[in-house]
């Protein structure tokens, strides 16, 4: 059901922003809307997401109003601040969106349309779960302005997705993407690499699988283990195999040598697209540090530097809102020292890199020994900009480190 929610200060029943938050209208205004449902817990999963038996009291026939709710509020609190902003990018994230009617969808978009408006060219992006997937729903969420599909594919290989607690029929990632193209949208697919007992060779199935289907973008995510899940206690008692770094690593780059190959492009460490136009915003915005809001249970938010996030569970967020409260839970504001510290390990991961200028002092001084490790690209470094090399992509944490001490 998800990991802990940070501390931070007490946020206002009302959900009022400091008065001394600036909202910018140079600043892009996105919005993530969370559907915290799914048909079962996936073992490697610490997303805050429920099943039905975990729901106790939330209703999932409910959701579309709650979140109508806190758009509402949202709207008046940003309302307070100066002009509102269109969305530049929305994005339904879970969970399973796909789980909800796509009326309902098509309801919670329309509510942020009506608050702000959309900016001409948005782009909206919908998880969805292969499964889950038919021409009527896909032509209904086009209807609605959907403009892109985010469809978990996670691998092309039974027993990799056994491992991983997927329950979807490998068959129907195609029939997936075929719905979504029937309905002029946009096709990202979602990979996981490292799963207990795949090989490189099962890996390298999946991922022609993936290119074969054409899709416009791709990510490829190296399987974590988050404390608390079902594969954290596996691996804790035995039963399965913690990942294997070395074998991941080789993952990763049989991943950037094959999608370079099949015509993408890396743009961030984990994430390829076929050009710059099917790139994603909106999470190019969270790289960017720029604004967005995040409406259900334990959504994040940041407006001008604060951030926030809601209660986690979907009854105490129903309950928030059923007598007209915010939903938020707490808040924080880094100092500046902290922002730009955050800013190099987040703009670092990106292909645009980060100024070599933001860069602490010894960090400045590191640059040459990770031009000289094949960390860092040595022509962009010249020109002023942290760029990674393939190498850097596997070893950032370290690129990082070396440029913030």
């Amino acid at each position: 059901m998800g990991s802990a929610l940070p501390l931070g200060d007490p946020a206002p029943l009302d959900g009022a922003l400091p008065a001394d938050v600036r909202v910018s209208d140079d600043v892009d205004f996105g919005v993530y809307l969370h559907v915290p449902f799914c048909r079962v817990r996936c073992g490697y999963c610490d997303f805050n997401t429920y099943t039905a038996t975990e729901l106790r009291g939330a209703r999932q026939d409910a959701y579309a109003d709650e979140v109508l709710r806190e758009i509402a509020i949202s709207r008046r609190v940003l309302a307070e601040r100066g002009p509102l902003r269109p969305a530049q990018t929305v994005f339904f994230g879970g969970g399973t969106p796909t789980l909800l009617p796509p009326g309902d969808l098509a309801r919670m978009l329309d509510g942020v349309r009506e608050a702000f408006g959309l900016a001409d060219g948005a782009e909206v992006t919908v998880e969805a779960n292969p499964d889950t997937m038919t021409d009527a729903v896909a032509e209904t969420l086009a209807a609605a302005g959907v403009t892109r599909l985010s469809i978990g594919m996670q691998s092309a290989v039974p027993h990799v997705l056994a491992a991983l607690d997927r329950t979807h029929d490998p068959a129907n990632i195609a029939t997936a993407v075929a719905a979504a193209r029937n309905a002029g949208l946009a096709v990202s697919l979602d990979l996981i690499y490292g799963a207990p007992g795949e090989s490189l060779e099962d890996w390298r199935t999946s991922l022609e699988t993936a290119t074969a289907l054409a899709p416009d973008h791709v990510s490829a995510y190296a399987l974590i283990v988050e404390d608390g899940t079902k594969l954290e206690r596996q691996i804790r008692r035995g039963e399965v195999p913690a990942p294997d770094d070395d074998l991941q690593a080789d993952m990763y780059e049989l991943a950037d040598e094959l999608l370079a190959a099949a015509g993408y492009g890396w743009y961030e460490v984990s994430n390829w697209a076929t050009n710059g136009a099917q790139r994603s915003r909106h999470n190019l915005s969270y790289w960017r540090g720029q604004d967005w809001w995040g409406y259900g249970p334990g959504a994040h938010s940041h407006i001008g530097g604060l951030r926030w996030w809601n209660v986690k569970h979907p009854a105490a967020y129903a309950q928030r809102l059923a007598v007209g409260q915010s939903p938020a839970a707490g808040r924080e504001r880094p100092d500046a020292e902290a922002r730009r510290l955050e800013d190099i390990l987040l703009r670092s991961r990106i292909v645009d890199g980060v100024a070599v200028d933001e860069a602490t002092a010894i960090g400045r001084r590191n640059v040459a020994s990770l031009i000289a490790d094949g960390l860092v690209d040595g022509a962009a470094a010249v020109h002023g900009t942290i760029v990674l090399t393939r190498r850097g992509r596997l070893l950032a944490d370290a690129v990082v480190r070396a440029l913030t001490e």
